[in-house]
């Protein structure tokens, strides 16, 4: 039997975050929308109260190392994935601290292809530090898809940088026949990751922008400000493509497959964290498939504004950030009542920076509640601190 249960709580609940943080392999099923790094202390924080936190991301990151491997072998992006899945491993002595240092440890950039080579070809053998650290069969396991990573790498393919990490999850995909939940879940199982990572897509894609003055601009690492000047022009309109040409669109909206939706539907709690608005954020919520689950789950869903300057949401005000989530969560259904995306807004007004102020009216008018809190600390300054920012949510699921 299901039923909707109305209860007043107190924010944060210490007795409800004691409880957790004593259980953690009890602890809610807080899913979060998030592709990007701003997550990472979250994360982290997290895995100290709840083993049963979901993460979809974004898997369409055309910058850094990730690139490399998208164009050498045509498929999602796999840095952010492998980013978070270390975010959650257990380092303590229970977990596997060796896994987590090899897979954490980069090529040098300053070196020369032929001495990456011999150092990859090292790990193979079992030879390198890193690597004969690892007890069996964890190591064997290693080295088997180091083995493959080399057998298939292009003779061009550029060590330099590369996250072995990256390389390991890149053999799993193209050894489970191009499927990345396999790797995941092999990956999680060697990190001791306590959550569950899932990309929102297994394609090949990639994120387009129209913006406010017509003007395509297609590739993830052109839209967030880090890798090229910002943009000048607010973004009018999001969009995953196949092609990386901006003079042929080539719009498609995707659905996900059907344990994505099951996900979805089992969280407690459904963050829409702080992070680049559109390309970890918006971009999560672009497949078919993604909003209708979250419509039908009556948890409790919460957004979290970013703080500081977003090179991405030029031109949008913290209004126009709401607004503009509940156009692309309400996309395939304008009419839904906003209570069934959005519950709540999480912003500290003393400490936080946004572009511009809450207009608390409008938000009453759209039935959403201002929460107005504690979120930044010293230490974190401008930014969330993870401590404040958690105990919260846990509170609210």
């Amino acid at each position: 039997m299901k039923m909707n249960v109305c209860r007043e709580i107190t924010l944060p609940d210490p007795v409800r975050v004691e409880l957790y943080r004593r259980t953690p392999e009890l602890g809610p099923r807080l899913l979060f929308f998030s592709g990007g790094s701003a997550l990472r202390g979250v994360s982290r924080e997290l895995i100290r109260y709840t083993h049963n936190s979901c993460h979809i991301m974004t898997a369409v990151d055309s910058g850094g190392s990730s690139a490399t491997l998208r164009q050498a072998f045509s498929m999602p992006s796999i840095g952010d994935i492998r980013a978070r899945l270390m975010d959650l491993a257990d380092q303590s002595v229970q977990g596997n601290p060796e896994m987590y240092r090899l897979f954490a440890y980069r090529f040098p950039k300053e070196a020369g292809q032929e001495m990456l080579l011999a150092e990859l070809k090292g790990m193979i053998g079992g030879r390198h530090r890193l690597v004969s650290a690892i007890p069996d069969p964890l190591r064997k396991i290693v080295r088997h898809h180091l083995k493959i990573f080399l057998s298939r790498m292009p003779e061009n393919f550029d060590l330099r940088g590369a996250s072995i990490g990256n390389l390991v999850l890149t053999a799993g995909y193209l050894d489970n026949g191009r499927h990345l939940d396999p790797v995941i879940f092999l990956f999680s199982k060697l990190v001791e990751a306590r959550g569950t990572v899932r990309p929102v897509l297994n394609r090949y894609l990639h994120l387009g922008a129209m913006l406010a003055d017509g003007q395509v601009v297609v590739g993830q690492h052109l839209l967030t400000g880090k890798e090229v000047p910002p943009l000048d022009k607010k973004i009018a309109h999001l969009f995953l493509t196949m092609t990386t040409s901006p003079t042929s669109r080539g719009e498609v909206w995707p659905r996900v497959r059907d344990k994505l939706p099951e996900l979805i539907l089992s969280a407690q709690l459904i963050c829409y964290p702080m992070g680049s608005f559109y390309s970890s954020l918006i971009a999560s919520l672009l497949p078919e498939g993604v909003t209708e689950a979250i419509q039908k789950n009556v948890c409790p869903k919460v957004y979290i504004p970013s703080m500081g300057r977003d090179p991405e949401a030029v031109g949008l005000s913290l209004m126009d950030q709401i607004e503009t989530l509940l156009r692309y969560l309400k996309k395939n259904n304008p009419g839904i009542p906003t209570r069934q995306v959005l519950n709540c807004v999480l912003v500290d007004s003393k400490n936080g920076i946004y572009s511009g102020e809450v207009d608390e009216e409008r938000l009453m008018e759209l039935d959403i509640q201002l929460i107005d809190c504690p979120l930044v600390s010293e230490e974190s300054a401008p930014y969330c601190e993870p401590g404040l920012l958690v105990p919260l949510l846990l509170s609210l699921s």
